[in-house]
């Protein structure tokens, strides 16, 4: 009966990131770079939100947008952080997190044939819900301007049939951000354009060396704001993202979600209350952290001879494989993982233009990196001496 089901989702491939992850994780002593998860806990307080909402029986279907009071107060932190500014009442939908919210919009925007611009290499969650529109996915080379997409890219790319671009800024898998000069130059490049921006921005409260800017500000009536809660409140389990939009996408996008899943969970959303109001600040320790084992890895890295750009954002970092390296991505870190039991993502997990790079995570404990980095340092210099 296989060959009855739609060719879209047959064809679908399972993530590069997590095939990768799948085949190592199992091993013993692995030094495991790989999954973007933060290695924090939930803050206790939102955690002791959560526990109360059980006991005071919010266990039962909310709105379809969300708690109105949840939704407020997302509204009043996108405010307060980014300065946006949208109604809680039309503007506002709290999805089942960031990915659920992809999907809805994408779904919401494409019809058959339609074309959606994005950076290359890319996070590999978007295409395959463009390709499930029967929609196309024109990825964009970024290699060579430092992995970002910027506006002369974006009007290179411009075709009749484009519908969407989508910014996903800061970048998985390569940490950069767009300055807020250059998101002003795609905004005027769209702006009276039949385009729509998706600004995915998850990781929008882990930037180390400027704020975090969104293209909301400069083309807020074309453009969806795609947050949420696992990455800046290391809450990935709970399920909470958030949609911002002009009232009139966010009335359609709501239709999809509504048949989608009902409403993001009820106790969830009570925990994602008290983090966006008592817990505005919680993403700093950890932004301080990550930004430690930022600097200890790109300089271990570059020790190594190892060219990467320097990330902005997130927690990841996008490397070079090094020229003496001539094993594809994928190889090169299956080879990596067998012999010296450190993982790191292969480049090719992140379309054809991440091949002959790989992407390590610090958002695990700095001695995991410590002993990460020594063992990838040994096999490079074994890899080197073995050419003479």
């Amino acid at each position: 009966m296989e060959h009855l089901i739609n060719k879209q989702v047959k064809n679908l491939q399972i993530s590069g990131i997590r095939k990768f992850f799948n085949l190592v994780s199992h091993m013993d002593d692995m030094i495991s770079l790989t999954i973007g998860q933060p290695d924090f806990l939930t803050p206790e307080h939102v955690k002791a939100a959560g526990a109360q909402a059980i006991a005071d029986n919010y266990t039962t279907y909310t709105h379809n947008a969300g708690f109105l009071d949840v939704r407020k107060a997302a509204a009043e932190y996108v405010h307060k952080k980014y300065n946006l500014s949208y109604a809680p009442e039309s503007e506002v939908i709290v999805t089942v997190g960031a990915s659920q919210a992809i999907d809805i919009t994408l779904r919401t925007l494409l019809s058959p044939g339609d074309e959606v611009i994005l950076p290359g290499p890319v996070y590999p969650g978007y295409e395959p819900v463009i390709d499930m529109c029967q929609a196309h996915a024109q990825l964009v080379d970024t290699r060579d301007n430092g992995f970002k997409l910027t506006a002369d890219l974006i009007s290179e790319a411009l075709t009749e049939r484009t519908k969407v671009l989508i910014l996903p800024y800061p970048s998985n898998p390569t940490g950069v951000s767009l300055s807020k000069e250059e998101l002003k130059e795609i905004a005027d490049l769209l702006r009276g354009k039949d385009v729509f921006v998706i600004a995915d921005e998850i990781y929008s409260e882990l930037t180390f060396d400027t704020d975090h800017v969104s293209i909301a500000s400069f083309l807020r009536e074309q453009t969806i704001v795609l947050n949420g809660l696992s990455k800046s409140h290391a809450m990935t389990g709970w399920r909470i993202g958030f949609l911002f939009a002009p009232e009139t996408l966010a009335k359609h996008i709501l239709k999809v979600h509504q048949y989608n899943v009902s409403c993001a969970p009820s106790i969830s959303q009570r925990a994602a209350l008290e983090a966006v109001s008592a817990g505005q600040n919680d993403a700093q320790p950890m932004r301080n952290e990550y930004k430690k084992r930022r600097d200890y890895m790109l300089e271990r890295l570059s020790h190594m001879g190892v060219h990467t750009e320097k990330p902005d954002g997130a927690f990841y970092i996008f490397a070079k494989t090094p020229s003496w390296i001539s094993d594809s991505s994928f190889d090169f870190c299956h080879k990596l993982a067998m012999e010296k039991k450190v993982a790191v993502v292969p480049g090719s997990a992140f379309s054809i233009y991440g091949e002959g790079y790989f992407r390590l995570s610090f958002a695990c404990s700095m001695e995991n990196i410590e002993k990460g980095m020594d063992r990838l340092e040994a096999y490079l210099n074994e890899q080197r001496t073995a050419l003479g």
